[in-house]
């Protein structure tokens, strides 16, 4: 019985020794990852930023670019992609962005406008 219970708790020490170690191995993994990409990472940073402004749910392409400098427009729509934002055309043919997590107040916005048109 006590060889039993003292395996286990070798076995309880070492399991979570080994956690603990894998967890710190993971951090310091991640961190290594972010610093190789940090380009990247900012950038999406930086769009979803520019997407979340309290006033405004859609961002043209080009103020975007504009603030978003140094990317090909291709490699920047990726970015807003991995940001988490949907791309949509207006009437005009202009292409402006938003947040997939901004799509309800979007509608509430639009919907409220319409009624205020109607009003």
């Amino acid at each position: 019985m006590e060889s039993a219970l003292s395996a286990l708790l070798g076995a309880l020490i070492g399991g979570g020794i080994s956690f603990l170690l894998n967890r710190q191995q993971f951090a310091h993994q991640q961190r290594m990852l972010e610093q190789q990409h940090k380009t990247e990472f900012m950038a999406e940073s930086t769009a979803r930023h520019f997407l979340s402004h309290k006033s405004f749910t859609d961002r043209s392409f080009e103020t975007l670019r504009a603030h978003l400098g140094g990317f090909e427009d291709d490699e920047l729509r990726k970015i807003l992609v991995r940001a988490g934002a949907m791309r949509v055309y207006r009437e005009d043919g202009s292409e402006w962005w938003r947040l997939l997590s901004r799509m309800d107040e979007f509608i509430e916005r639009k919907q409220l406008e319409k009624i205020t048109r109607e009003i």
